[in-house]
């Protein structure tokens, strides 16, 4: 089984599990054709992370290959040229060396059964021969209209959902993979491109070095199961810290009252509101999530009123997706561009776009996370995988949302484990996230203002329920993507039920 934004990725995973592929190779498959279709939102200039269970193995392996800024950074820069906070588009000091190819060949080697031709077809097809164009992607290129090296998506003009659109170029790219591997990629076409843009941040000593380590997971036990996420420079611990505090706490199995959504949304604020303190590359993942640290906020939380921390938001452009064998292999990865199209860069010959993950660093010299050379910026990608203290695979939960992943996972946790909802009513349900305005990216936590919570669609009663217990509350459309991308795959003994994003209109679970 396999789940995504697209249908036609779901599709490609499956295909690769007909042939005898195992999750690995389904999830490289589908990562490489939402590289082709939904570049607005991930590619391969942009980074990914993934968990992987291995029936038997005492624990997930853990996939950073995210990329790390170039030799020539420089902090003294930013002042220099009156930033005071990090670029975000159109600058080379926004975009680290993207590490998605390096994170496709890594769990390729370490897990891949099939030849990479044969698990990359299906992207190079659709590159090649063209793809009917999503609503969103749609939407998405009316910020293109003025960017270099986007002619691909302006063919007929504006383009129109549904519209064939060929990325011919980025199929080139693709095939030079499975012919020459990182080399080609990373020393070919877009490495020269990708240096020459840099102007000095980058060499091509720095894309010699591989992108993607395999690292320890993190994990908690929580609402009676084991969950696993990223270390640092993930905000992975988030989805951990916050669903171990929400552990304490009398969550009320009835996901429609009230206290239900206030104690998780504070679940969520104590868990998180001094991530610019801790949260960098070097980072104690097991610090942030020691019990001492945890249990004085499980304690501030009170079912009476909010504590009301500093918070706000970022929507993110990323995708999740999550796939399963036979065999109950299970992979969560996430691939990301950080910000809608992210740096709004297109490379001329490969017409690759950049991701801007550079966001992630800070411009203040003091902070743990300030930008530099060859260093990863704190990060928003945050898959989980979910196993039963056996160590048998459970559940795999993942979203898009940029700095709201973790609320959004912790809510989709509790309707599974604490509710009994099945992946497609804890998929479909209401959600919430914090918010404050203005928001840059990676400023959620970083700076004091009021809290707001937004609650996806019109429900009055709840409302005026959170506001009593002292929250701040605005209601958006039902439905909204701004809530996340999400998809669940759960294992029940000899039964898989997945659902996709119902946000989405491509989204699809394939399974046979």
């Amino acid at each position: 089984m396999v789940c995504s934004i697209d249908h036609l990725a779901s599709s490609a995973g499956v295909s690769v599990l007909r042939k005898g592929g195992n999750a690995a190779d389904a999830a490289i498959a589908a990562s490489a054709v939402l590289a082709v279709t939904s570049q607005h939102m991930c590619g391969v200039g942009g980074d990914l992370w993934a968990l992987v269970h291995v029936p038997g193995e005492p624990q997930p392996f853990a996939l950073n290959a995210s990329g790390h800024s170039g030799s020539g950074a420089d902090l003294d820069s930013l002042s220099a040229d009156g930033f005071r906070e990090m670029p975000f588009h159109k600058d080379p000091r926004s975009v680290t060396i993207p590490g998605c190819v390096d994170g496709w060949l890594a769990l390729h080697q370490r897990f891949g059964r099939l030849p990479l031709d044969q698990i990359f077809a299906d992207a190079i097809d659709l590159a090649n021969q063209g793809f009917p164009l999503s609503a969103e992607c749609a939407q998405a290129t009316k910020l293109l209209e003025h960017i270099d090296n986007t002619d691909d998506y302006f063919v007929n003009g504006l383009p129109q959902p549904g519209e064939l659109i060929r990325r011919s170029s980025l199929g080139e790219a693709l095939e030079g993979v499975t012919r020459g591997g990182r080399e080609a990629f990373y020393e070919g076409a877009f490495g020269e491109e990708f240096v020459a843009f840099g102007a000095g941040e980058y060499t091509s000593e720095d894309l010699q070095n591989i992108q993607a380590d395999w690292v320890e997971p993190l994990a908690v036990e929580a609402f009676g199961q084991r969950i696993w996420s990223l270390p640092p420079n993930s905000q992975g611990y988030l989805c951990l810290s916050s669903a171990w505090i929400a552990n304490q706490l009398e969550i009320p199995a009835n996901s429609s009252d009230p206290l239900f959504w206030h104690l998780l949304a504070e679940a969520s604020l104590q868990a998180g509101f001094d991530r610019p303190d801790v949260l960098h590359q070097d980072a104690d993942g097991d610090w942030l999530l020691d019990p001492e640290r945890l249990q004085p906020r499980a304690s501030a939380i009170s079912p009476l009123h909010t504590s009301r921390l500093p918070a706000g938001v970022n929507d993110g452009d990323t995708i999740y997706l999550n796939a399963v064998d036979a065999d109950r292999m299970g992979v969560s990865l996430i691939q990301s561009n950080a910000s809608g199209w992210g740096a709004l860069v297109f490379l001329p010959k490969p017409r690759i776009s950049l991701h801007n993950r550079g966001i992630g660093f800070s411009p203040n010299p003091d902070s743990p996370a300030a930008y530099g050379p060859r260093k990863r910026p704190p990060h928003t990608l945050a898959p989980t995988l979910v196993e039963n203290l056996d160590g048998t695979l459970r559940s795999l939960v993942g979203t898009m949302g940029g700095d709201s992943q973790p609320q959004v996972v912790l809510q989709l946790l509790a309707r599974l484990f604490v509710s009994g909802e099945d992946p497609g009513q804890a998929l479909a349900a209401p959600r919430w996230r914090f918010a404050a305005s203005p928001s840059n990216g990676f400023n959620t936590w970083a700076e004091p203002r009021e809290v707001i919570l937004e609650i996806e669609g019109q429900h009055p009663s709840l409302i005026s329920n959170l506001e009593r217990l002292g929250h701040i509350v605005n209601s958006l459309p039902a439905n909204n993507s701004a809530f996340g991308h999400a998809h669940i795959i759960s294992v029940e003994g000899n039964v898989l039920s997945g659902a996709a994003e119902p946000r989405v209109t491509a989204s699809g679970t394939a399974s046979y």
